[in-house]
């Protein structure tokens, strides 16, 4: 292209008239189609069947902390380290910063969304038979130069602008996905918490067996060797010593399956930690002990689930990005209108022209306004917005499905805790009449009262009773750590936290400039972001 332009005048700017169409336009652009979400209504019981039981307490706020309330030093550090190592959770934390950074991605989009500085030098050589040779020498003007160098300098920008507010729905939604991944990653932390707890019971469940086990074999040792003394001595038939031995070896035989379970349970254990097996003996130094109940729980009012637990929020907030994307849909439905623009330098050394790319008569632009309307596509459009709108719709009911499961969740947990405490008292007793019963019967069959049969029946009923005690026991630990997970406790200690470690923050920054984003604590989030209740 020869550098000095026919009909160009460096000297005027013609351009200048587009900029009161660009104005009317960002005037015009606070139009926002599409629905605005409002939070959804749920029904909840307005209190729970269990509440006049005297364990339960609806007056206090629900423990944040709540499994230092069975008062176990090893549990605490369990939680403690579950926290920091705990591999599904550090995921959870990596979807916060993806969001994170996908909200800024959204964000970026209201802006001039093509920005391109471009550049390029060619030497060109063009056919002496080409069309445009040919014309040279018809209007003779003279030949054409077919061996010269052309240059290029220029920056390019496209903006559609927000005029139905397309990109203002895409930032709502992306907010709202980002405060959805924050309620996510409470909710692992709910869950992890109420795993390591329930998993740390059955550990110490299956120790207590283990231990009642050889405690019921020192027993029946003693059994077998009564009941050898009378048939050495020809007071009793070999029956009795038979008896007694099948019994003694099936309680022996227990203790092997007992100690497999428990080095299962020890393995999930330094899973959910995120430690190689074996690798949690340490940490599980204490007594030997299923932990403790506290005398009340405080398990708040039905309606508090709502604001507690992450996951009802999460399905909200899922819901308020979804009803968000319906706009981003129904937008394309109308004409977009873009500014575009184009301005630069271009020169060659063609002809006459000395190739001077800074020369004023360099200069070249291109800039005016855009209509796109694809009415064509209407049908198609239309059916994405019916699509977005029923995907909606089954968060919607996602949501209060979420909620009546939150509710049955604290319900049976309720209800597994209050009679496993109240089976407490009875199996105590239990336990107690088969240990006199064993006491007894062995008595009985030593003054030759009664035959070995009878102190075999006393000591299966004390082992069965002993069992059935450490198994209610666990049975309350259990059913309050599901307790506390339904009511969504736990995750208010971690709220001003970093979302991804320490040394994993320096492992992604050494790979991307990530600014603040992986060590802001979350609660910025809930700060800077619109609620949806808000929108």
């Amino acid at each position: 292209m020869d550098s000095t332009r026919q009909g160009m005048n460096p000297g005027r700017a013609p351009f200048v008239g587009a900029w009161p169409l660009l104005g009317v336009l960002t005037a015009l652009s606070g139009c926002t189609v599409g629905p605005n979400f409002t939070k959804p209504q749920a029904e909840v019981a307005k209190e729970w069947r269990t509440q006049g039981d005297p364990r339960l307490s609806t007056q206090a706020a629900v423990d944040t902390q709540w499994w230092k309330s069975f008062g176990d030093p090893a549990l605490d550090r369990l939680v403690e380290v579950a926290y920091r190592q705990n591999l599904p959770l550090q995921v959870a934390g990596l979807r916060i910063v993806e969001a994170r950074a996908q909200l800024g991605v959204l964000t970026g989009q209201q802006y001039p969304q093509i920005q391109v500085a471009t550049g390029s030098a060619a030497a060109v050589g063009r056919s002496e038979n080409s069309a445009a040779a040919n014309l040279v020498d018809l209007t003779n003007l003279g030949s054409l130069d077919r061996h010269y160098l052309e240059y290029q300098l220029g920056f390019d920008a496209l903006w559609e602008v927000d005029f139905w507010g397309k990109y203002r729905r895409g930032v709502e939604s992306g907010a709202a996905a980002l405060l959805a991944s924050v309620a996510d990653y409470q909710s692992s932390l709910v869950a992890l918490t109420a795993e390591v707890a329930r998993t740390y019971v059955l550990v110490r469940t299956y120790e207590v067996l283990i231990d009642q086990g050889r405690e019921n074999v020192r027993i029946q040792e003693e059994g077998f060797r009564i009941a050898e003394s009378r048939f050495t001595n020809g007071v009793t038939s070999e029956l009795d010593v038979a008896q007694a031995a099948t019994l003694l070896e099936s309680t022996r035989a227990t203790i092997p399956q007992l100690e497999g379970g428990l080095e299962q349970a020890r393995n999930a254990l330094s899973t959910l930690l995120g430690q190689p097996t074996g690798a949690v003996e340490a940490l599980l130094a204490g007594p030997k002990q299923i932990p403790l109940a506290p005398a009340t729980v405080a398990v708040g009012m039905p309606a508090e689930i709502l604001r507690r637990r992450p996951d009802v929020r999460s399905a909200e907030l899922f819901a308020a990005a979804q009803c968000a994307r319906i706009g981003i849909a129904e937008a394309d439905l109308y004409p977009s209108f873009s500014l575009f623009g184009t301005i630069g330098l271009e020169a060659s050394t063609s002809g006459t022209s000395s190739g001077n790319l800074f020369s004023l008569g360099s200069l070249v632009y291109s800039i005016g306004p855009r209509i796109v309307f694809p009415f064509l596509n209407y049908g198609r459009l239309k059916n994405g917005v019916r699509v977005e709108d029923a995907r909606f719709q089954q968060l919607l009911v996602n949501y209060r499905n979420t909620v009546l499961k939150a509710a049955q969740e604290v319900a049976d947990a309720l209800t597994g805790y209050v009679n496993a405490q109240k089976a407490m008292a009875f199996q105590q007793a239990a336990v107690k009449a088969a240990q006199r019963s064993v006491e007894l019967a062995v008595v009985q069959y030593r003054e030759g009262a009664v035959d070995y049969q009878r102190v075999l029946d006393a000591q299966r009923s004390l082992l069965q009773q002993q069992n059935n005690l450490v198994q209610t026991n666990s049975s309350i630990a259990t059913n309050l750590v599901a307790l506390y997970k339904a009511l969504g406790g736990g995750w208010e200690v971690r709220r001003d936290q970093p979302v991804v470690p320490e040394p994993m923050q320096g492992e992604m920054e050494k790979r991307t400039d990530w600014g603040d984003m992986l060590s802001k604590p979350r609660t910025q989030e809930v700060k800077h972001s619109s609620q949806p209740e808000e929108q």
